[in-house]
């Protein structure tokens, strides 16, 4: 049976603005396993990077966590101190952020900067974190370790600054690595790179993963389970094969027909993008949020929030028109095919 190592029960999180305050998370719950990989996806604002950072507690002022629960290896985050905080990030949770040339400081070499966070918490001498750290970087497929943990961070190409990234998040062998687009910027032929390292190293030290990105083709190849989330909320959740091929939810389908797929020069078919904008967060829809952008919302969308209906013990899926009683409409048509 599959151990929980993270569990979030009714996540709320909130931005106190000037102008008001922005319901960025609104009612989340979902579970990561040991061992796992799961994917959190969805267009950008729609909540995926202050999830990760609500787990992680490193929500800047204005940002708020204002409900709900964060279990971490069966203790709840969002009763811990700063102070206790601190032992927890970069020692037992660490986190790969979106852009690795503002995430590293540029005063610093790479190697004084993984240094750090062995010499705190892993309370190693000096000569034993550099030799950790040199460990680390040739473990993330880094060439010349030894020569480079002496460089700055602009001496260093993009793909190598995101491995660095990952040396450092996964030099205290942390439990849970969250990474927030860690592709972001790079070329497909890094892209790739950088996902099979991340599988590799799942596999060889056991870490769970949460990846976050708006790209369902990156999450493919390395999640055992998706999460789609819009307007705050979670719309769907699934395994990786059920979201591609069964998915439940419009705005999951508007995301799949936006991947290009490999498909025969004579069959070429254009993208077909969703239309209309995210949802306005300041003033929440009482109904689903992605009802004024979908093509089979029905007057109850937009007034009501349904609730999730399960196809399977792993796949659920918040839309009305899983309801016994609304109209049947094929709005699945065509899915899987070439993916």
């Amino acid at each position: 049976m599959s151990e929980k190592m993270l569990e979030v029960k009714g996540m709320r999180t909130s931005f106190f603005t000037h102008v008001g305050e922005v319901k960025a998370i609104r009612g989340v719950d979902f579970y990561l396993d040991k061992g796992e990989a799961v994917g959190i996806v969805g267009e950008s604002g729609s909540g995926k990077s202050v999830t990760s950072l609500s787990v992680m507690r490193l929500l800047q002022f204005p940002g708020k966590l204002t409900g709900g629960e964060v279990f971490f290896d069966g203790e709840d985050l969002a009763k811990k101190s700063d102070k206790e905080m601190q032992t927890i990030r970069g020692n037992e949770i660490s986190m790969i952020f979106q852009d690795p040339m503002t995430s590293l400081n540029p005063v610093f070499t790479i190697g004084n900067q993984i240094m750090e966070a062995i010499i705190k918490h892993q309370k190693m001498s000096k000569d034993q974190a550099r030799q950790k750290a040199i460990e680390m970087l040739k473990l993330v497929g880094i060439p010349s370790p030894e020569k480079r943990i002496d460089q700055y961070p602009h001496e260093f190409s993009g793909g190598m600054r995101q491995r660095a990234m990952i040396a450092m998040a996964l030099s205290c062998e942390p439990k849970l690595l969250i990474a927030d687009e860690p592709t972001t910027a790079l070329d497909v032929t890094i892209q790739a790179q950088i996902l099979e390292l991340m599988k590799d190293l799942k596999d060889r030290l056991n870490t769970s993963i949460i990846l976050i990105t708006h790209d369902l083709g990156v999450v493919a190849d390395v999640c055992t389970r998706i999460i789609v989330m819009y307007g705050g909320l979670i719309m769907e959740e699934g395994t990786t094969e059920e979201i591609f091929y069964k998915p439940q939810h419009p705005y999951t389908l508007g995301l799949m027909r936006s991947i290009p797929k490999m498909s025969d020069k004579e069959n070429k078919e254009r993208l077909i993008p969703i239309d209309g904008t995210p949802p306005d967060l300041l003033k929440p829809p009482a109904g689903c949020p992605f009802a004024p952008r979908c093509d089979h919302a029905m007057k109850i969308c937009m007034t009501q929030m349904p609730e999730y209906t399960k196809s399977s013990d792993t796949h659920r899926a918040a839309c009305w028109l899983l309801h016994p009683d609304a109209p049947k409409v094929d709005y699945t048509k065509g899915v899987g095919k070439n993916v």
